[in-house]
């Protein structure tokens, strides 16, 4: 049984696009889904706390409960939780991705960005080889 963690927006348009591709693209069977609203920017700024513990708190249960050894990162175009350009969004995904290879050393890490018409495209991938 496999898993892997995607830390994903809240935006149900960006659910299904990013587990579809996780589950085709490693042959995973399993995504837990650690969901808020603009999770890179929350990630990126790390001004409240209470939101990156909790998502901290998630990643932890996925990765430790479940076995996950991969973490994917998403960001979206049109973001209602984070109403920037995209590229300050991609920027954020590139900052929230080395956050999580800092926290997470053990796990792959993986940036998804959304585009606007649900396509998912692999960013950066920090995979150990």
């Amino acid at each position: 049984m496999a898993f892997y963690t995607a830390i994903n927006c809240m935006d149900g348009r960006v659910q299904l696009p990013v587990i579809e591709y996780l589950m085709q693209r490693f042959g995973v069977e399993y995504i837990d889904s650690v969901t808020e609203p603009g999770p890179v920017k929350i990630l990126a700024e790390q001004s409240d706390k209470a939101h990156l513990d909790s998502i901290f708190e998630r990643v932890g249960i996925s990765t430790e409960k479940h076995g996950s050894h991969t973490i994917a990162i998403c960001a979206h175009a049109d973001c209602a939780g984070n109403p920037v350009d995209d590229e300050t969004q991609k920027q954020q995904l590139q900052v929230s991705g080395d956050l999580l290879r800092s926290r997470y050393p053990e796990a792959d890490v993986i940036q998804l960005w959304i585009d606007a018409d649900w396509g998912v495209h692999e960013i950066v991938n920090y995979s150990k080889p």
